[in-house]
Parts: C-alpha cells; sequence; structure tokens
C-alpha cells in the first residue's frame, strides 16, 4: 500500500461520490491546502499559514483528513496523529489532538497498513479492504471536522498526495471527496524544483471535474529559485490558460527545517575531524526517523543515512531506529550483513543505541503472537541486551517526562510502540520516568543503551550527555524546540511576504 495505489479502485474521470444527506456547508472559514504530488510542500504551506494566523489573533487549527506517514506523534488526549500535524499545531500554538488527523495508514508491507482512527489502531488492512472501509473512515473524517469547526474560528486543511490520482478518486476522503463534502476552497500547491510546474499545474486541473474545479481557487508555486521577472511569462500563461491567479511564487528556503512526514532528508553536511560520526540504517519499515533531527543539525553531529546495498561507514555511534515490522526488518538487517558490522562495530569501541523497535532488536527475542505486525512467530534478536519482546494488540501511547537514569538531565519524548519487554537487561535502565516507571536498558560496559522514547534527544541537556557518551568531548548546547520556533516564524514571515494574504482573505471570506 503506497500514496499513489494504495485503495485503487476502477479510473473514473467522475467526481467522488456523496452520500445523501451528507454534504456538510462549512461551520467555520476553512481553506485546503491540495499538492500536484507528494511533497509540493502541502505540510509546509499548512504550517505557515496556521503560524500567519495565529500571530494576526486568528484561532486557527490544522486539519489533514487521512495521513499515510510512518512518523507519528502523540496527542494530548492520548492518540496517535502524523508528525507533521502536530508540527502544525504548534505552528498555530496548540497541543495536538487526535481530530486534527482522524484517520492514519501506517504502512506495514508493500500492499497492507495499520488503520489508525481517532488516534486508535483498528486493524490491519490490505489496500482493498480499506477501499471496502472507506465509508466509515469518511464518518470518522467529518465527525472530527465538526468537533473542530465548533471550537475554531479558522481551518487549514491539508490534502494528501494529489487529487488527480484517477485509480483513488472514488470514495475519496483525502482531497477532493473532502472538499466537496465540506464545501471548502482549494488552493493547489505544486514544487518548481522537482521541474515540469506548469504541466503539473494545468494537468492536475484537466483530470478534475467540473465541480472541483471550479472549486481550485487559485495556486501557489514553492520552492523557486532564481530572478522572478525570468518566471512571469509562465505566470502570466498559466493564468491566462486556467483563469486561475497565481498566490504567490514562494522561495526556496536554505536551511528551513520542519519535520517530515516520510522523505528522509539526504542534505549532507561537511563533516571535520571534530564532528561525531553518527551512522543510521534505513530501515525498509523505518519510522519516527525525525528523531534523528536534532542531530542533524546539531553542528558537531555528521549523521549517515544508510541506504539499502550501501557499505556503512565507520562511526562512533551507530543507532538502531524505530520500525513498523521489527521482525521483518530484523531478517533485513541481517540480510544486508549489517550483524557482522554491528559486532566490529562494537570491538572497536564504538557506541551503539536502538530507540523503539531498535530497542527490541537488540533484546534476545521478538514474540509476535498475534500477528500484529505480520505472520505470527517468534524471532530471535540481537542478543546484545538481556530482554525479550511480546507484541500485544493494543499500544502503549504516552507523551513522557523523566531523567537519563546515570547522569539525570531532564529528558522528555513519546511512547509509540505495541510491544512489551521483560527481562533483567532492564534492570539498569536508560531512563527514569516522572510516572514511576523505568524506561529501556544500559550494558554493563556502557557501551550499548536502550530507550523506546522518540524524542530523545529533544532536550538540550540530555543530548549533550548522550553525545559526551557517545565521544563528543565539549558538545555545543542545541536547543530544537527554538529552533523549531525560529523556523516557524520565519516560514510564516516568507508566506506573509510572498503571498497575496488578502485574497486568500478573500477566499476564506466567501468560503463561510
Amino acid at each position: 500500500m503506497n500514496k499513489s495505489t494504495s485503495t485503487a479502485s476502477s479510473p473514473s474521470l467522475t467526481p467522488p461520490q456523496k452520500e445523501r444527506g451528507q454534504t456538510h456547508r462549512c461551520a467555520t472559514n476553512t481553506l485546503m491546502i491540495q499538492g500536484t504530488t507528494s511533497d509540493a510542500g502541502k505540510s509546509t504551506v499548512v504550517a505557515g499559514l496556521c503560524r500567519v494566523f495565529k500571530r494576526r489573533g486568528v484561532r486557527v487549527v490544522p486539519f489533514k483528513p487521512q495521513n499515510m506517514a510512518l512518523n507519528s506523534a502523540v496527542t494530548e488526549d492520548g492518540g496517535e496523529i502524523g508528525r507533521a500535524q502536530a508540527v502544525q499545531a504548534q505552528a498555530a500554538g496548540l497541543s495536538p489532538h487526535s481530530d486534527m488527523n482522524p484517520v492514519l495508514l501506517k504502512p506495514n508491507s508493500d500492499t497492507g497498513a495499520q488503520v489508525i482512527v481517532h488516534g486508535r489502531a483498528i486493524s490491519n488492512m490490505e489496500a482493498q479492504a480499506y477501499h471496502d472501509y472507506k465509508k466509515v473512515a469518511r464518518a470518522a473524517v467529518l465527525e472530527s471536522y465538526n468537533r473542530l469547526s465548533a471550537q475554531y474560528e479558522m481551518m487549514i486543511v491539508e490534502g494528501a498526495g494529489s487529487p488527480a490520482e484517477i485509480n483513488l478518486r472514488a470514495g475519496d476522503i483525502a482531497n477532493m471527496g473532502f472538499a466537496e463534502a465540506v464545501d471548502c476552497p482549494v488552493l493547489i500547491v505544486a514544487d518548481i524544483d522537482k521541474g515540469g510546474v506548469f504541466a503539473h499545474l494545468v494537468g492536475t486541473l484537466a483530470l478534475l471535474s467540473d465541480s472541483e474545479q471550479e472549486r481550485v481557487k487559485g495556486f501557489i508555486i514553492n520552492r523557486f529559485r532564481g530572478d522572478i521577472a525570468l518566471l512571469q511569462p509562465g505566470l502570466d500563461w498559466l493564468e491566462q490558460r486556467t483563469g486561475k491567479p497565481v498566490l504567490g511564487v514562494l522561495p526556496y528556503l536554505h536551511g528551513l527545517h520542519l519535520e517530515a512526514e516520510d522523505a528522509i532528508s539526504r542534505e549532507k553536511k561537511e563533516a571535520t575531524q571534530h564532528s561525531l560520526r553518527v551512522v543510521v540504517p534505513v530501515l525498509p519499515h523505518i519510522s519516527n526517523h525525525t528523531d534523528f533531527d536534532p542531530l542533524r543539525l546539531h553542528p558537531q553531529v555528521n549523521v549517515h543515512f544508510v541506504a539499502p546495498g550501501e557499505t556503512p561507514p565507520a562511526a562512533d555511534l551507530l543507532i538502531l531506529p524505530g520500525s513498523k515490522n521489527v521482525r521483518s526488518d530484523l531478517d533485513w538487517l541481517r540480510a544486508q550483513g549489517w550483524e557482522d558490522y554491528l559486532a566490529r562495530h562494537l570491538r572497536y569501541g564504538g557506541k551503539l543505541m536502538g530507540i523503539c523497535g531498535g530497542l527490541q532488536m537488540l533484546g534476545c527475542a521478538v514474540h509476535d503472537p498475534h500477528g500484529i505486525e505480520g505472520t505470527p512467530g517468534s524471532s530471535i534478536g540481537l542478543g546484545y541486551l538481556d530482554y525479550t519482546t511480546t507484541l500485544q494488540p493494543h499500544k502503549q501511547l504516552h507523551n513522557i517526562q523523566g531523567r537519563l537514569a546515570q547522569t539525570h538531565q531532564p529528558v522528555c519524548g513519546y511512547e509509540i510502540h505495541a510491544g512489551i519487554s521483560e527481562g533483567h537487561g532492564l534492570n539498569t535502565p536508560f531512563a527514569q520516568l516522572d510516572d514511576g516507571r523505568k524506561d529501556g536498558a544500559i550494558s554493563a560496559d556502557g557501551q550499548i543503551m536502550a530507550s523506546y522514547l522518540h524524542g530523545v534527544f529533544e532536550m538540550p541537556e540530555a543530548m549533550s550527555a548522550l553525545l559526551q557518551w557517545a565521544g563528543l568531548s565539549s558538545p555545543q548546547i542545541l536547543d530544537y524546540h527554538a529552533l523549531r520556533e525560529q523556523n516557524l516564524e520565519r516560514l510564516a514571515d516568507t508566506l506573509e511576504n510572498h503571498l497575496d494574504m488578502k485574497l486568500i482573505l478573500q477566499i476564506l471570506g466567501e468560503s463561510k
């Protein structure tokens, strides 16, 4: 199951079907941001608009009807939503809530995904089963939309992938199907850095029904670098051809960091002889790789994501990341030769850490008697720490605060896992939590650490302590939360300067 084929149906150019009596007139000012492709900039534009309107004193809320992502966050009501919606909530000055992303799909194979509705995992479904489930998912989406509409003045909605995926149009709840159901205007974003921006925009519009085309109120061109005067003839042609205004051309913002929905950043940072070398294998089902964003942004750390088939380089610290399918990814690690690499890495004094699924891999065994992540069964772990993990039907979803057990620096993060780990290796924990529980494990020689906490590097003091443990003698302090705020402010400034906000406000006013 993937973004372009996950719910395949017969090709159709007809608009998404509406259930009789199911059209909802906007109860609040609602604007939907759709894109010509995945990674066109929808998440970024929604986050930026949320911050723009927050600064103007508007009670604004982000919303994404359906998301497919392995990067997720725990909400204030104890649910699970896409990580991008948590960042958008921060942009709006809100705590994340499960209504902000009522349907989340977390792929666990090429054709299937775990389906999460209103923050809770419902079941694993293959693509066709989810297609049949869409009427139920649609009701959940509209329920969340109505609740948020009653609480906020404005809603900025993010679409998913592209609205012009012909095979996904029947029963759509992620793009135009949602926009038609709530009768809201749509802006379409295209990434000019990918090339073919005019073909993307004109082609997307051409594949929509008449009513959907009418719903599109304008275009936003994203990631432009160069002289805008050279682009102007194309903009004039686009407006004349489509009858739709270009509401702005956003510049390529070098160094802008907002947590990604899916894509792992491949930006290279120049390493120095004093950089701490961190290596992370890109597992087939890697999840919450945003855990490593604070490390990527640290001036003294060089993070290398090792792709399949790539020879891993020498490292000071190797981190096994989270996984949506731990047993399958364990098999993959072994097939790729990582078991020998780990043994050599430790033999030469390197440090090893596991986060969530990585913690489970470092133990003696992973048992999945209920088939939570695939075929029921058990797998032998890497055996570096003395505990076993059994996957359970109900997830552990917690926002966490505590202290590192050995050095006592404050740590915060969140737990999203189905496994329960038990064994003597947990008697020397990684962290002591404020709720009285202990988290994770540390090996007897102190060379290996494991934790269930995502976001463990976000607290400045905790990150510095962990970098010292990994071999960095005098780590600089990096305040990741402050840096994210700076990026949101920079993004909002850019949107204020490069979008026709007067016209956007007019479009929003007409939608009410």
